[in-house]
């Protein structure tokens, strides 16, 4: 196991953890503000655009605890992608339709056009991978096991 990949696992794992948390955290501390932006996308009814405004921001708190404090990482990674995913498509959407909002990806202090957004949110999806791919690979569970198959035989 080379000392790079287990360093770069887990800085990925901490960095991708940090963007959710903060996300969330921004946009959970002012709910009404993101519902407004949630319906400038003019995708949901009046009252999805609060209900989606309300949930997400508590998604993305708990997928960023959880791959801060290393618990349930390959599933946090894996919702952490779902999200990716589901931005990129939106944000795709409002590229075709030729509108040109805020992408209210971290609140409403937010002022990143779509395209900016695509580009962060490819990253974004390229470190969940990376995290939910190679997680048996670099956790501390396999640093264990390969010790005790060294010492223990």
């Amino acid at each position: 196991m080379k000392p790079r990949g287990y360093y770069s696992w887990h800085l990925c794992r901490l960095l991708l953890g940090g963007v959710f948390l903060y996300a969330g955290l921004l946009k959970g501390l002012n709910i009404e503000e993101f519902a407004g932006q949630v319906a400038a996308y003019q995708l949901l009814s009046y009252q999805w655009n609060y209900i989606v405004a309300a949930i997400l921001p508590f998604i993305e708190l708990i997928v960023g605890l959880h791959l801060i404090f290393n618990r349930w990482v390959r599933a946090a990674a894996l919702v952490a992608a779902g999200l990716c995913s589901t931005f990129l498509i939106l944000l795709g959407s409002l590229l075709l339709r030729g509108l040109e909002i805020d992408c209210g990806c971290f609140g409403p202090q937010d002022s990143s056009t779509p395209l900016q957004a695509i580009l962060r949110n490819l990253l974004l999806l390229a470190m969940a991978h990376f995290v939910f791919h190679l997680r048996n690979h670099y956790s501390l569970a396999s640093i264990d096991a390969t010790r005790n198959d060294l010492f223990y035989g």
